[in-house]
């Protein structure tokens, strides 16, 4: 699953870490989200999507 995370991120000017912090999970599973290892929860996914103030479907495409 492809994501758009890393953009969005870095828009916001935060760093992995920070993210990280804000949503309550490890550096290490925003990093796994990011290239795509690590498919986030349900509630995690949604949490994501109220971070960035978007949709689950404009910030994960499922097409390989």
């Amino acid at each position: 699953m492809r994501n758009s995370l890393t953009e969005r991120r870095a828009e916001r000017g935060w760093s992995q870490a920070e993210l990280a912090e804000r949503l309550g999970v490890s550096r290490q599973t925003i990093i796994s989200i990011e290239k795509g290892r690590f498919d986030p929860s349900l509630p995690l996914a949604f949490r994501l999507a109220r971070e960035f103030g978007t949709s689950i479907e404009d910030l994960f495409d499922p097409e390989p």
